[in-house]
């Protein structure tokens, strides 16, 4: 059984520039920072959404479209920030020397044009009447899945942004794959187990007969070390009253944070790969906050941790390879013996990383240990039968 989704990519292409100039994009962008600003300084007045959007549309050097999509944009960052502030994310700040992305639907604020000779020709409209115009330049896969978008009635091409990046000027430009086939869980030859920690993702693959393929480790404790540096630093901060600065150190952890969850999603899916049809099962995470006390310190690094993130990258990279995903109450999957035999659940079978069973003796590493229990966890919800499980190898692979 295939079931059907709807998923977007974005593609990145940088710009060989024949008419027009890098000083238009940059008007461009310089304009629409002027407009993400502005939101920011409506909203922070009390005004009504509503009339922000007609306001600063009327008062644009920017085609209507452009404007109003520059100012979902803002607005979306305003309600990230709001329905994450208890989490310690700072208020947007304003962009001072930093220029904004210029947002663009296709057919609108630009065009994309593909030639017989395999090029792809761009016309941005940079503002109301200045346009640049030349040719796309990019990776093969990415050209390839462009011109699949215009040729193919279940793709299209979706907006754009104009973006200045690694000292050069570059075009996002989304495509959606309006029924993308993804494989039934019910189907999954392996069941990938994830257990996500602040300081690594343990994946643990189980076959139908409950004999373990491989697992591995991945580690990353640079955020861990990076987002203490920033924690550490925004309260400095506070203490001597720097609240403009502590929402540029926030909005900058965030940002830090989130490249790395997307070198790490790619790592796990490259991962996931090896089998030939997986579901990849997480823990669900929907009454995580309000079940975590381990005290102050503990919990503001546990509270903070954007494991939902992450999970939502995996999964969504997962799909684009028709791999399925699900999840499972993650209750007592860190404290419970794997061994069918055993079973046994205590909180003193875990210290750090290392899990020894108190009643039977099992050891094994903490994390690939849970992993491994998210499986049984699964097939249990699903078949009610959980394969035997006596002994997992004793060599762990970190990456």
């Amino acid at each position: 059984m295939v079931q059907s989704s709807k998923l977007t990519q974005t593609l990145s292409f940088g710009l060989d520039i024949h008419t027009g100039s890098d000083d238009d994009l940059q008007t461009g962008c310089l304009e629409a920072r002027r407009i993400r600003n502005e939101v920011n300084r409506l909203d922070h007045q009390g005004w009504e959404w509503s009339d922000i959007k007609s306001t600063v549309v009327d008062n644009a050097a920017h085609v209507n479209n452009t404007t109003q999509l520059i100012v979902d944009k803002a607005l979306g960052e305003i309600e990230t920030y709001l329905d994450n502030k208890d989490d310690g994310w700072g208020r947007p700040y304003p962009y001072i020397d930093e220029s904004y992305p210029m947002v663009m639907n296709h057919g609108e604020g630009y065009r994309l044009f593909p030639e017989d000779d395999g090029t792809i020709r761009f016309r941005i409209t940079a503002t109301r009447g200045t346009h640049v115009n030349g040719d796309l330049r990019g990776s093969p896969d990415h050209f390839d899945r462009l011109r699949t978008a215009f040729t193919d009635d279940e793709w299209r091409v979706g907006a754009a942004e104009v973006v200045y990046k690694h000292d050069e000027w570059r075009l996002h430009v989304t495509v959606t794959h309006e029924h993308h086939r993804v494989a039934s869980k019910h189907d999954a030859d392996t069941i990938v187990g994830v257990d996500v920690n602040e300081d690594c993702i343990a994946l643990a693959a189980i076959d139908r007969d409950g004999e373990l393929k491989d697992s591995v480790v991945i580690e990353y404790p640079s955020v861990k070390e990076k987002r203490h540096e920033f924690f550490t630093k925004r309260k400095r901060m506070q203490t001597a009253g720097q609240t403009a600065d502590e929402a540029v150190v926030a909005t900058q952890e965030r940002d830090y944070v989130h490249d790395c969850l997307h070198k790490l999603s790619r790592d796990v899916v490259e991962w996931l790969l090896q089998f030939s049809t997986p579901v990849i099962v997480f823990e669900d995470l929907k009454d995580m906050r309000e079940s975590i006390d381990y005290g102050t310190r503990m919990n503001r690094r546990l509270h903070s941790l954007p494991f939902a993130a992450l999970q939502e990258m995996v999964s969504y990279k997962a799909a684009w390879e028709g791999i399925p995903s699900d999840d499972v109450d993650p209750e007592y999957t860190s404290q419970r013996c794997p061994r069918t035999e055993c079973q046994h659940t205590s909180r003193g079978n875990r210290h750090r990383k290392r899990f020894r069973c108190q009643q039977c003796g099992f050891q094994d590493h903490a994390d690939r240990k849970a992993a491994v229990c998210i499986v049984q966890d699964w097939v249990d919800e699903q078949y009610g039968n959980v394969p035997s499980l006596d002994r997992l190898p004793g060599r762990v692979r970190v990456m």
